[in-house]
Order: structure tokens, then C-alpha cells, then sequence
């Protein structure tokens, strides 16, 4: 049964925007009180948080799918709707997240690191909040925006200091047993270790990560083995330590060769040239590889290496490795920049920026309209609604669509579509078109507001109002 997985494809949903309340108050002798529509509530974020309790992404490949819940709809009264619950998905320390084309989305590093992988829907406003001196009674609310959707991919990447890498059975799982106090399964067979180890080590002052990689063989860096898996995790490290074998039984190989083709398989992979490398001689407690062992270290120094002899059975030369290793650390450490305090980065937009494009698609034949602010509204808009419609193409107007649309050549009748070409909404365009409720002149405005009247003609209207609000509580009842 499989119990570490490192690569996950993760398909997350946030939760939809509850709906805004078209409501009217009422009470008795006060059947138009006025608009009391609450507000929708938001919906839930997804949101990737690393959490050094968790070691693999096991369980994102049992459950792919993630959503997190809706907003609640607005209620009359001027009640808000609840805003959705956010979905915590915890992941280990290191773990990458890209797209579906391999782009890297985000690196998280660190306990806490946070990334919004699905924002969630807005909420749609009610019409009490709506409502203004130009349109005091709205009769239509602002729907729910629907939540993010995203096939991302996570990656794990171990966060180590010190990565071992060597052909299987060369004693990596030994040597990190004896070095820390991890506790890896241990067998003389191939590919014993199927999973990246990982250790803590302490050397004087100095405390660092030590990780093997499993499974390199020749061809590793294309698939074969397991090392094309699991070479991913040495990208982190700020040292890589060869140990080799020196006391193999097989004929065709030996420790300098083994040097040679795991450095080509990382050459590659690629990334790692500039990490410096350590060479320990391992299983010197054995006879012919003592032997061995010094045949072959003056070759491997005359190339630049740092040679260490060691046996992790009879535990020999690990106190200098390990202090090597620390001194190495501390100084990549050193080298590092240090983290600066968190910034706020201000990217004003620019000053001929109108938030949306227009552009004349000739295979549709539309003029099509692109822009966060326009595709939002008309995912907030109810096309069932006259008086919505009409607040919808009010606040295009504003935002200066239908200029762009003149200045792009468009014409009255001609196709405009708004938003992309999957799921798009094409319409007719009129500009000089009515909201579609009788009740409105310019489209979202009450005509009977236009101007002062007479307060005679304001008794009579209001008489007329009320005689015409009570037959509609009788026919059809409260809202």
C-alpha cells in the first residue's frame, strides 16, 4: 500500500458567493417601507497552509477533489447572508505548486507559509444596498459570484541541507541512521529505501537536515529506477554527498565509475552544478574495502573531492563527516541573504488604464469585451430582471464600454460579447436602449424622482401608490 506520495494532481473549487435579497419591508399601514434585502455572504477561500506535521501529500491522492462551502443567500429584514466556511488544506514544508502547464505558482517554505489556491465568490449585494437618491426602491439584487476552479499540481520537494545520493545498497539508510536519529529500513537488496529519508543532525552548534535519494541508477534522470521520482528533492540541499560502495560484489562496477555515472545523471537533471559535492568512502569495516578504499582516494582527490573513510556498521569516521558537513552548511547559510522584513508593494495602474479591452473577434463576428470588472457584473446580473438589465448597462456605461465600442467601429445591432469565448455572454447591442421596465426613463432611474412636484400631485401619486400596493398584498400576498 502506498504511504508516501510526493506528486499529487489536486482539482480545488472555492465556494460561490450567496445571492443578494430583493426585499421590500413591510408592516401594517407601511406596506412599502422601503428595501430590506440583505447582502449574500462570501464564499470559503481554498487555501494551501504548510504545516511541518505533515510529511507527504497521501492524502490530496486519495481525495483530489477539494471544495470549500458556499455563502449563505441575503434574507429580508436587512439580514447578511453567512459567509462560507474557508477549506485549510495542509501541506508539508517544501512543497511546490504549478499549473497544469508546469508553471510555478508558488514555493512554500516555511511553517504558516499560506497560498490562496481558489479565491472565493463575492457575495451579491441586496437591494437595500442598492439603493440610492436616484433609485431609492431597487427591485432586483446582485447574484453570487461563482468561486475559483483550479487543476493545480503539487510537488514535494524535501527541505534538507545535506542530500546523500549513490547507486542502492551503497548505504545512505545506514549512514543516516547512525548520523541522526532517524530510523529508515535497512536491507542488503536493491531499492530497499522507496521513499526519501530524512534526518536531523547536530555537529558542535550547528543543526542541520540530512535526506537521501532512492533509487539513482544510469538513466535515472529519464525515468529509470525510482530516481527520476525522487530527484526532485535535492534541489533544496546545499551540499550533495556520493557515498560509494567499497565493497560491491558486482563485477562491472566500481566506486569510481559509480562517481561518474551518478554525477551525469544529475548533470541531466540539471540545477545542481553549483552545490558543492563530498565524497565518502563507505563500508571500510570490510577488509577488501579498506583496501579498495585506499586505492582509489588519492584518484578521487586529485579531481577536487573531499574524501571521507567511513563505515556506518563500525561507526568510523562519522564525527569528521559530520563537523564537515556543518562547516559546510554554516557557510552556505552564511552566503544566504538574510530574509528582509515583509514589503507592501504599490503597482499603481497606469493612467490610461480603463480596466478592459475591446477587440473585434472575426471569427464570431463580435466585438468582444475582456475585463475583471465587466465579467463580474455579468455574472452578478439576473438577465430575468428588466431593472437589473438596465443597472448592468448603467454601469458599463460609466466604466466607458460603450465609447470603447464607438471608437472600435461597432454599430447599432452588431454582436458584443462579454467575457471569453467559452462562456461568454453575446448580446445585440443597442446603445440607446431602454433599462425594459416601463417605469424607468434612463435606464435605472424612477422618473418620478426626476423632478420636484407639486405636493397636491404628491398626494394624489401617493394615494395611487398605496391603493395599488394593498390591491397587490391582497392577490398575491407578501413578498
Amino acid at each position: 500500500m502506498t504511504t508516501f506520495v510526493d506528486r499529487v494532481e489536486l482539482h480545488v473549487a472555492a465556494g460561490n458567493g450567496g445571492h443578494g435579497c430583493a426585499s421590500v419591508h413591510r408592516e401594517k399601514f407601511k406596506p412599502l417601507g422601503g428595501p430590506d434585502g440583505g447582502n449574500g455572504g462570501r464564499g470559503g477561500d481554498v487555501t494551501l497552509v504548510v504545516d511541518q506535521s505533515v510529511t507527504t501529500l497521501l492524502d490530496y491522492h486519495h481525495s483530489p477533489h477539494r471544495k470549500a462551502t458556499n455563502g449563505q443567500p441575503g434574507a429580508g429584514d436587512n439580514r447578511s447572508g453567512k459567509d462560507g466556511q474557508d477549506l485549510i488544506l495542509p501541506v508539508p514544508d517544501g512543497t511546490v505548486v504549478l499549473d497544469k502547464q508546469g508553471n510555478v505558482l508558488a514555493d512554500l517554505v516555511g511553517e504558516g507559509t499560506t497560498y490562496i489556491a481558489g479565491q472565493g465568490g463575492r457575495g451579491g449585494l441586496g437591494n437595500a444596498a442598492l439603493a440610492s437618491a436616484r433609485r431609492k426602491a431597487p427591485g432586483f439584487a446582485l447574484l453570487g459570484v461563482p468561486g475559483e476552479s483550479a487543476d493545480i499540481v503539487l510537488e514535494l520537494k524535501t527541505v534538507a541541507d545535506v542530500a546523500l545520493v549513490g547507486y542502492p545498497s551503497a548505504g545512505k539508510s545506514s549512514l543516516i541512521s547512525v548520523l541522526s536519529a532517524a530510523k529508515p529500513k535497512i536491507a542488503d537488496y536493491p531499492f530497499t529505501t522507496l521513499v526519501p529519508n530524512l534526518g536531523v543532525v547536530t555537529a558542535g552548534s550547528t543543526v542541520y537536515t540530512i535526506a537521501d535519494v532512492p533509487g539513482l541508477i544510469p538513466g535515472a534522470s529519464q525515468g529509470k529506477g525510482l530516481g527520476l521520482e525522487f530527484l526532485r528533492h535535492v534541489e533544496r540541499c546545499s551540499v550533495l554527498v556520493h557515498v560509494l560502495d567499497t565493497a560491491t560484489l558486482e563485477s562491472d562496477r566500481d566506486p569510481v565509475s559509480d562517481l561518474d555515472i551518478i554525477e551525469e545523471e544529475l548533470k541531466q537533471y540539471g540545477g545542481l552544478d553549483d552545490r558543492p559535492r563530498i565524497v565518502v568512502l563507505n563500508k571500510i569495516d570490510i577488509p577488501d574495502g579498506q583496501e579498495l578504499a585506499d586505492m582509489i582516494r588519492p584518484e578521487l582527490e586529485e579531481r577536487g573531492y573531499q574524501v571521507f573513510e567511513v563505515s556506518a556498521v563500525a561507526r568510523t569516521g562519522l564525527k569528521e563527516l559530520s563537523f564537515a558537513l556543518a562547516g559546510i552548511v554554516a557557510q552556505s547559510r552564511a552566503a544566504k541573504p538574510k530574509e528582509e522584513a515583509t514589503r507592501i508593494v504599490i503597482r499603481p495602474k497606469a493612467v490610461d488604464d480603463a480596466g478592459f479591452t475591446v477587440t473585434f473577434d472575426e471569427a464570431n463576428e463580435v466585438y468582444r469585451v475582456r475585463g475583471e470588472k465587466p465579467e463580474r457584473w455579468i455574472r452578478q446580473t439576473d438577465f430575468n430582471n428588466d431593472e437589473a438589465v438596465g443597472y448592468l448597462a448603467d454601469r458599463l456605461n460609466r466604466l466607458g464600454v460603450e465609447d470603447a465600442l464607438m471608437k472600435a467601429g461597432a454599430r447599432t445591432g452588431d454582436g458584443v460579447a462579454i467575457g471569453p469565448e467559452e462562456n461568454a455572454v453575446v448580446f445585440d447591442w443597442e446603445p440607446t436602449m431602454m433599462a425594459g421596465a416601463e417605469m424607468l426613463g434612463r435606464r435605472g432611474e424612477d422618473h418620478r424622482l426626476e423632478a420636484p412636484r407639486p405636493a397636491a400631485q404628491r398626494r394624489r401619486d401617493r394615494d395611487a401608490e398605496r391603493d395599488e400596493a394593498e390591491q397587490e398584498f391582497k392577490e398575491f400576498g407578501p413578498f
